[in-house]
């Protein structure tokens, strides 16, 4: 009996022993193949000079959060071109901050999302920002009709109301103090897009407690911005930790919201007279599209897909646009020369109106040059990552291998080869609230001569934002409408504090003293 069980458990034993022998083989393997492209990628790096980085922290140690955007704009001036950043002691990318570097890179067609952004999947899932390769595709043809010159030209009466909702609320405040625009606007750029894209009215400017998704939002970018900022990438440890568990509930809210839009449109399609009445329509809206249409197999969007995009338009749709509106906001309270002018252009357009019209946007041309600058000095979305598929050569001759991250500041003031007078005193170090205010930067005479990569508040080549013309209209009507009834004014015991997150906030909200026009 005993020699048995000895055959039986030779052969287990030698298993257990090969299995253990080929998984160390293995690890070893990873090991030599990451150590090769980690040396090939730090040759590479040799050629863009940078900051001294510490051994562990890379440049984390160096880059406090309010005061991220002032390192790298000295940073920018000190090393042209480009620098590496490195994000802990294994993790590097580049910064690029020319716009011929910009040229190169955004001119990549397969280009993929980076680590950072595969943090946003458990949020938004794999959607049009996330996706890649065909299926990146697929759904970029599928979504563009959803922006299609007569659908955008339906939405300005649906912004106009969801601003109105916000002006009537700020027109009740009886108060001196200032009022913090970031939380209100967010809420009306949140039921401007649940109106024109997903058909839903949701009053969340004016129920109580219907901010929780907004709140949900805020928390996830501090928590994925964070989590870029401590390099911690291992989803396995990351979920263990208390900042892991917070990021979990904050999704569930996040996607209550979005499940609950998805729902009920379920329901109403599932009503044949209804479904008939939204095919019959000329142009479907967003959620329409990924409800409706099917492929060459009669097949349409998979449960996990449908998702995916109404968690990613829900978020990018309208937190965005929120803090452009906000920003501009603040730009023109400090330059009520600038304000002043872009309100008598607004009266002029609309007469005794009141409310905005598709064909006024195009007449709003100082307007437009104001937003612009804006967007330069405040630019929504700070950076844009990527991840190289292919290698690139850039017009100097430096280069890089395919695999390395590549972050670059879109539409950043830093770039002075292309957009000039950045400071207030150019001889002394300023923040980054101090920089130059001026929208004649963006007169045609100026513009006609800048190179096309030096202003990307909307990224560029295929891959820049679908929904570039949805923002820029919801922008000018938010504009129009607030300077009509009211006069904006900065308020000095409560200057915002920039954080870059995903989105640009301030820490501290964007307070506003707001005079009524009679």
């Amino acid at each position: 009996m005993a020699s048995l069980l000895d055959n039986l458990a030779r052969p287990s034993a030698v298993v257990l022993q090969l299995s253990v022998v080929l998984g160390v083989i293995f690890v070893l393997l990873k090991v030599a193949q990451f150590y090769r492209e980690r040396k090939k990628l730090i040759k590479a790096l040799e050629a863009f000079p940078g900051p001294p980085k510490h051994w562990l922290y890379g440049h984390n140690h160096l880059l406090n959060a309010e005061k991220m955007l002032d390192q790298l704009v000295s940073w920018a001036e000190e090393y042209p071109y480009a620098f590496p950043r490195w994000f802990g002691p294994v993790l590097p990318s580049l910064v690029i901050h020319h716009p011929e570097y910009a040229k190169s890179l955004l001119g990549q067609t397969d280009r993929k999302p980076n680590v950072p952004y595969k943090f946003l999947v458990p949020w938004i899932g794999q959607g049009l920002l996330i996706l890649d390769g065909t299926k990146w595709f697929q759904h970029r043809k599928l979504l563009t009709p959803a922006f299609h010159y007569d659908v955008l030209k339906s939405y300005v009466a649906l912004m106009s109301d969801s601003v109105k909702v916000m002006l009537d609320k700020w027109g009740k405040n009886t108060e001196t103090k200032s009022v913090e625009l970031f939380q209100d606007v967010s809420l009306m750029t949140l039921d401007s897009i649940m109106k024109c894209a997903f058909s839903y009215n949701a009053n969340c400017q004016t129920q109580s407690n219907s901010d929780y998704y907004i709140r949900a939002v805020y928390d996830l970018s501090y928590l994925v911005s964070n989590r870029i900022q401590t390099f911690s990438y291992k989803d396995i440890f990351y979920d263990l930790t208390h900042k892991g568990r917070e990021f979990q509930d904050a999704c569930k809210l996040a996607h209550t919201h979005t499940d609950k839009v998805i729902k009920e449109r379920k329901m109403l399609l599932s009503n044949e007279k209804e479904l008939d009445k939204i095919q019959k329509k000329r142009h479907l809206d967003f959620l329409d599209i990924l409800l409706c249409t099917k492929d060459a197999n009669g097949v349409g969007l998979s449960d996990e897909d449908l998702r995916a995009e109404v968690d990613t338009f829900m978020f990018a749709g309208h937190d965005t646009t929120a803090s452009g509106i906000s920003w501009l906001f603040y730009c023109l309270s400090l330059h009520p020369e600038h304000q002043q002018r872009c309100r008598e252009e607004i009266q002029g357009i609309l007469g005794d109106r009141d409310t905005v019209e598709w064909e006024d946007l195009g007449k709003m041309t100082y307007t437009t040059m104001c937003i612009k600058e804006s967007l330069r000095l405040f630019p929504p979305v700070p950076s844009v990552s990527r991840k190289l598929s292919k290698p690139v050569t850039f017009p100097d001759g430096r280069s890089l291998p395919a695999g390395d991250d590549i972050p670059g500041q879109a539409g950043h003031p830093h770039c002075p080869d292309a957009l000039q007078q950045p400071l207030q005193n150019q001889g002394e170090r300023t923040s980054h609230l101090s920089w130059i205010y001026d929208p004649l930067r963006f007169s045609p005479e100026n513009s006609a001569q800048r190179h096309s990569h030096a202003f990307l508040p909307f990224s560029a080549g295929s891959r820049n934002c679908i929904g570039q013309q949805f923002a820029m209209n919801e922008i000018k009507v938010a504009l129009a409408l607030t300077l009509l009834r009211f006069q904006l004014y900065p308020d000095p015991s409560k200057p915002p504090t920039l954080i870059p997150q995903i989105i640009l906030r301030s820490r501290n909200g964007i307070h506003l003293h707001l005079k009524k026009i009679h």
